[in-house]
């Protein structure tokens, strides 16, 4: 059996996952970093994205949103805006908020009308996300 390492992911609204895994993949700013057991302390920042996580063989997905993460005494911590499980993820509700997104970014583009661009890219990383840890192909 290979080594394990303490998965914690907390939200403002409490602890979403406290797991014993063999691996962990998170999606730091400076690009997808991986955790081991008995990796060295280690601080990042994280980004809109999935983070996976394997034990006994199986992979599991989570979508997670900005946020910290902390890599220390063989336990890695993930403090972030939000998560949730791919399984738990509603498909269809993240296709149609990327469909929202896409829609109110284009008209950002053509100037049709006044919005806030960041606030629509950050609503079509998260569904992207959302999707992706749920498993679903995107077209973008």
């Amino acid at each position: 059996m290979a080594a394990l390492i303490q998965l914690e992911v907390v939200t403002p609204k409490g602890a979403v996952l406290s797991e014993q895994v063999e691996i962990v993949t998170a999606p730091g700013y400076a690009g997808v970093f991986g955790v081991l057991a008995n990796h060295a302390p280690l601080l990042s920042t994280i980004k809109v994205g999935t983070l996976t996580y394997k034990r006994d063989g199986q992979e599991s997905v989570m979508m997670v949103s900005g946020g910290f993460c902390e890599v220390s005494s063989n336990k890695v911590t993930f403090l972030v805006e939000s998560a949730e499980r791919g399984t738990e993820i509603d498909a269809d509700r993240a296709l149609r908020a990327k469909e929202r997104a896409e829609k109110r970014l284009a008209a950002a583009v053509a100037q049709q009308e006044k919005i806030d661009r960041v606030r629509a890219e950050a609503a079509l990383q998260r569904a992207l996300a959302r999707l992706k840890a749920a498993g679903q192909r995107q077209a973008k």
